[in-house]
């Protein structure tokens, strides 16, 4: 499902970062992308709905941005990616377009506390990437812009001991929370 540009991207991503981990590079450095099973669970989830809308909070240098776009290209859709690092938002813009998915993948610059607030579109899955202490706010903010029903799913969150309180479900099905505790560490994606 996967075509050939995008597999190019997607194993030079998880060949930077192992080497990235194997020099120690330093946390804050790092891409600090999910897992490739995460990737593949992300792409499921999106690549069955028809015109599926996602935001991505935490794109860092677009590995998990990647398996999202390509997810929404088949039955339309697009991915709108949060990130505030320059160097990443400059990796994550070269990738996305190596691997041929512009049209699929979006980039708004900045701190999410800042850029989240104004962004007017409704989502389908949100996918929560960032800080994890920064989990619990940032659900609270990106919460009125979901679909009843939408899906969020949120990165290592089974490792943290805090929880993304829901509430009541909203008319017609609230948000459902899902948890990718996948060991690699990684928290931005």
């Amino acid at each position: 499902m996967l075509d050939d540009l995008v597999r190019a991207v997607l194993a030079r991503l998880e060949q930077e970062d192992a080497r990235e981990r194997e020099q120690n590079v330093p946390r804050e450095q790092r891409a600090r992308q999910i897992a490739r099973t995460t990737g593949q669970l992300l792409f499921a989830f999106v690549a069955p709905q028809t015109d599926c809308e996602v935001l991505e909070i935490g794109g860092s240098r677009g590995y998990s941005t990647l398996w999202l776009a390509a997810g929404v290209r088949y039955l339309g859709g697009r991915v709108l990616s949060l990130e505030y690092d320059s160097a990443k938002v400059e990796a994550w813009r070269r990738n996305i377009a190596d691997a041929g998915l512009d049209e699929w993948a979006e980039l708004e610059p900045g701190d999410a506390f800042e850029t989240l607030p104004a962004i007017n579109d409704v989502f389908d899955v949100v996918f929560l990437d960032a800080e994890k202490e920064h989990y619990e706010e940032l659900f609270q903010i990106a919460r009125p812009k979901l679909e009843p029903g939408a899906l969020v799913v949120a990165d290592n969150l089974g490792d943290s001991p805090q929880r993304l309180e829901c509430g009541l479900p909203r008319k017609g099905g609230g948000p459902r929370v899902k948890s990718s505790s996948t060991g690699s560490g990684g928290t931005s994606g």
